[in-house]
């Protein structure tokens, strides 16, 4: 199956019954393939929007409604969402964003992929909040991250990202799709009618749905427990450290990484990546310990929250964190921050044209560092 149809076919084993986006490469197979799957169904719905902002606005409504509401995008188009997208973030609204990240600036090579929204996809829309962004690395972990992706929305009502890319997009592979998932739905309020943004002692208020018999004031001015507006300095830092610490007292939950020792547990170098360029990273970890390199493997599966306690455990003892990565260098500015709090250097091998990097390329790179 092809990437961009596994995020599919994630999607409707979640639940998601809404979904709305305009086409754009190379995200436009999970459109299609949407379209075409949820014509099975008679009560999911598919719409294509005049544009991404659009497509943002009406999966934040059809959220407020009950629907599990997801969008897919790319490059441009996730630009153009950013402002709905902080909307989406201040009215704790449920919903799924995927990007296949495809090489900028603007335009770009707009069929070719690359890892440069890594910043975008934590800090694009305005605002203080806590993004949550998913990494696979195959086409199995693009059905399995969706389902997750649209769990956590709906646990932690808030968007969640599935940041992925053209490579893996694009990528064919053999999947295996189980009979049933384990999904999650948002909590519920217990009485009617309830304040829209009331949270239990976890952080999270239950949502009262549009048309269910509340009073929904829903707006993205700040605003109190009713949802009525109120510009009190203390109601916004309440609101909003809430909106942070409901994610991160999670963190552990939510982050997961794939790392992998070296045999000897003697390692002094880690190589860090994610995404499609953590596949020929992957290999090169096995290609330089044939060589007698000892070497450690680790790979981001959950981007934001950034979890610097644990990325500092698996860097400890380490003399040099390589971080591979299809940008100018962007995770590598984190792992370095990591890496100087505890003494370990940290080098970028970032790679930009639409191209992944090969495994001969990354041993040979590690090679001219220890020589160095």
């Amino acid at each position: 199956m092809l990437g961009d149809e596994a995020i599919a076919e994630g999607a409707i084993a979640a639940g998601c019954n809404f979904f709305a986006g305009y086409p754009i490469t190379p995200s436009s197979e999970v459109l299609e393939y949407i379209a075409k799957r949820f014509v099975e169904f008679p009560d999911r719905v598919y719409i294509q929007m005049e544009d991404e902002i659009g497509s943002m606005a009406a999966i934040i409504g059809a959220a407020w409604t009950g629907a599990k509401a997801m969008t897919a995008t790319s490059g441009p188009g996730f630009s153009l969402m950013q402002e709905n997208l902080s909307f989406a973030y201040m009215t704790e609204t449920p919903v799924v964003v995927v990007v296949v990240q495809r090489s900028g600036p603007s335009t770009g090579q707009a069929t070719l992929p690359a890892q440069q929204e890594f910043y975008q996809a934590r800090y694009g829309a305005h605002g203080d909040y806590e993004a949550v962004v998913l990494s696979p690395w195959s086409v199995q972990e693009m059905f399995e991250m969706t389902v997750k992706a649209f769990n956590l929305a709906e646990t932690l009502r808030q968007p969640v990202i599935l940041l992925t890319d053209g490579e893996l997009g694009h990528l064919r592979e053999k999947i295996t799709i189980p009979e049933r998932v384990e999904t999650v739905y948002r909590k519920l309020p217990s009485r009617t009618p309830y304040p829209p943004f009331k949270p239990d002692d976890d952080l999270i208020p239950p949502m009262p749905l549009l048309g269910g018999g509340h009073k929904v004031l829903v707006t993205g001015s700040t605003h109190d427990e009713t949802g009525f507006r109120n510009t009190d300095p203390e109601v916004h830092r309440r609101l909003v450290n809430r909106l942070i610490e409901k994610v991160l007292r999670r963190i552990d939950e939510i982050a997961e990484f794939h790392f992998e020792e070296d045999p000897t547990g003697k390692a002094e170098i880690i190589l860090v990546s994610y995404g499609a360029t953590a596949r020929p990273t992957y290999h090169a970890v096995r290609m330089l310990r044939e060589k007698g390199i000892k070497t450690d493997f680790l790979r981001l599966k959950t981007l934001w929250p950034f979890h610097e306690r644990k990325i500092a455990q698996y860097l400890k003892g380490k003399k040099l964190a390589v971080v591979t990565e299809m940008s100018t260098g962007k995770l590598v500015r984190e792992i370095e921050r990591v890496g100087n709090a505890i003494g370990v250097a940290t080098i970028g091998y970032g790679k930009i044209g639409g191209v992944v990097h090969t495994s001969h390329e990354i041993v040979n790179f590690v090679y001219n560092q220890q020589k160095e």
